[in-house]
């Protein structure tokens, strides 16, 4: 198959926009009306927990949410004028609305985000500190400029360190008056418990497939129809995710992966190592996406050993690959290479360790099992 994915140009925009700055959502109707209803009972709760996988939209309908929200002083007017109106049946106020443009703009003074941001050195954190949330204490001791809703996103909840956690729950347990936040979570199970009693929780679900598609199409037309089908079934509906993975050249180290792997037992060793050389060059994210690609194709090895049904294969060269395998060996012993492979990959993170190395040493742990 012919390669056909290709790497970011430097100078190309991202494929896509930040969730500021995208008024369109796709997929989450029901979630729309949720809170939808929760605004028309006249009793919206103050705090809300989108959670779901990374890169569905959870962000997405949180800005839409607050654009919503901070444009109902002008609604409220428009009702004092002309008398009641009926309820609002959308959260969409069109892009031309001034109160979405300053939004777009970070220029809204009764909205305060807080998401990883730079540290002195230009490089992003790997958490959100304390520091970042006492803007959160400060803004709710203020009155709302404007004189309507005051809304607070966080991007990600589970990026706030410790003491940043137990700041956002003295806000939680004290809310402000006429003040929402809402808190993305992609992974809710590594939250507080104290914070999640206070939320409502609000599950958005993965994308469907054709969706993904749909989507990808739309954000990159030049991708093929077989490229598109692939980068939906690996991104297990996250149009996000899909798209990282187009840009950073993801669909080529995944089918070049299971090029190798179905030399197994006997890994062709020259693959291996132009492998592990690809993975370990100067892309910064070809190590990243290439490890978390293997473990997410032997998470899904160990489910089908566990389940004895073969999932939806993302190239039909899998089907004998994973076919093959499950044979030899059964749950337990896939389970514990997934664990294994998953700490090494992980204290290889954390210590900065060769990474060509990494890579030959964990797939060989593959070979070694298999043998």
């Amino acid at each position: 198959m012919a390669k056909t994915t290709r790497k970011k140009a430097q100078s190309e925009p991202d494929l896509i926009d930040h969730p500021r700055l995208t008024q369109d959502l796709v997929g989450h109707t029901k979630a729309e009306e949720t809170l939808l209803r929760g605004f028309n009972s006249g009793k919206l709760p103050h705090a809300w927990m989108l959670t779901g996988p990374k890169g569905i939209g959870k962000a997405t309908l949180a800005y839409r949410f607050a654009r919503f929200l901070m444009n109902q002083i002008n609604e409220d007017e428009g009702n004092n004028l002309f008398g009641d109106s009926a309820p609002p049946t959308t959260l969409d106020i069109g892009i031309d609305n001034p109160v979405a443009k300053r939004i777009a703009a970070s220029a809204h003074g009764d909205l305060v985000t807080l998401e990883l941001s730079p540290d002195e050195k230009g490089k992003t954190r790997t958490t959100i500190p304390v520091d970042e949330v006492r803007k959160i204490v400060n803004f709710s001791h203020k009155t709302s400029i404007e004189g309507g809703w005051r809304i607070v996103i966080v991007d990600a909840v589970e990026e706030m360190n410790t003491n940043a956690a137990n700041a956002l729950l003295k806000v939680l347990e004290e809310p402000p008056e006429k003040t929402v936040l809402l808190l993305i979570s992609h992974l809710p199970g590594q939250i507080l418990q104290t914070i999640h009693s206070r939320c409502c929780h609000l599950p958005l679900v993965a994308l469907e497939e054709d969706t993904v598609i749909a989507l990808l199409k739309n954000k990159a037309p030049e991708l093929s129809d077989d490229d598109a089908v692939q980068l939906a079934k690996l991104s297990e509906g996250s149009v996000g995710k899909a798209l990282d993975l187009w840009k950073s050249g993801g669909l080529d180290l995944y089918r070049e992966m299971i090029s190798l792997l179905a030399t197994l037992p006997n890994l062709d060793m020259v693959k291996l190592y132009a492998f592990a050389d690809k993975l370990s060059g100067s892309d910064p994210l070809a190590f990243k996406t290439g490890m978390e690609l293997y473990l997410w194709w032997l998470a899904r090895l160990t489910k089908t050993a566990g389940q004895g049904v073969l999932p939806d294969m993302v190239i039909p060269e899998e089907q004998t690959l994973i076919s093959a395998l499950i044979e030899r060996h059964g749950l337990a012993q896939w389970l514990g290479l997934w664990e294994k492979c998953s700490k090494n990959y992980a204290r290889a993170t954390r210590a900065n360790l060769d990474k060509k190395q990494v890579v030959v040493t964990t797939l060989t742990e593959l070979q070694t099992l298999t043998a």
